[in-house]
């Protein structure tokens, strides 16, 4: 059998990557997890200096994180993921992948310090409390006021960070995005949006 941890085949593609989970896993890919493509150019605007500290707020099965990390290796990607099932899956990518760069952590983004980090991804893993349907699974609380109250978290929190803070958001509704916070780039449908604190 091919040692596919000698090369980086998983990095050809979405679903050369997807290969790292479970069936089940996979199926959830186009709606839940960050698209390749996706995941290289905002790990590009985030690793803007060797040693910066990038999480991912709700990182999931760490797709960010591993894809980021593979493609820039002087940063350190963090995930943080409430779900104990996504984020074992997310360590045994880890352990496939031998990325030595990135870190997950099994918790709630409102028990994480914002100080460690330089810089932050968020693909909007708040809206599942407002979707009708599409959701990971149902082992979680779903409601608008847990929207409410997660955005208006981490809008402090990202508020409280110096001048020069990376962020980027993806598919994000922008309520979690202080006015300190200037947009700098996006993609041409405004899915994809870069921005720096003031």
């Amino acid at each position: 059998m091919e040692n596919f941890t000698s090369k980086p085949t998983w990095y050809l593609n979405d679903a050369a990557f997807d290969w790292l989970y479970p069936e089940r896993i996979q199926q959830l890919s186009k709606r839940h997890w960050t698209p390749m493509e996706v995941a290289k150019k905002s790990a590009n605007f985030l690793a803007s200096a060797p040693g910066k500290k990038i999480l991912d707020i709700g990182s999931g099965v760490g797709k960010f994180c591993l894809i980021g990390g593979h493609h820039f290796q002087e940063a350190t990607f963090y995930g943080v993921e409430q779900r104990k099932e996504l984020y074992h899956f997310a360590q045994a990518a880890k352990e496939l992948t031998d990325s030595r760069n990135v870190e997950f952590i099994n918790g709630n983004f409102t028990q994480i310090d914002f100080a460690e980090f330089d810089h932050f991804y968020f693909y909007n893993s708040f809206f599942e409390n407002l979707a009708a349907g599409g959701h990971i699974d149902q082992k979680m609380e779903y409601s608008t006021s847990l929207y409410e109250y997660y955005s208006r978290y981490l809008f402090n929190a990202l508020d409280s960070k110096p001048g020069g803070t990376r962020l980027v958001t993806y598919h994000s509704l922008e309520d979690e995005i202080p006015p300190s916070y200037q947009l700098v780039d996006a993609t041409v449908d405004f899915v994809l949006k870069m921005w720096v604190k003031r």
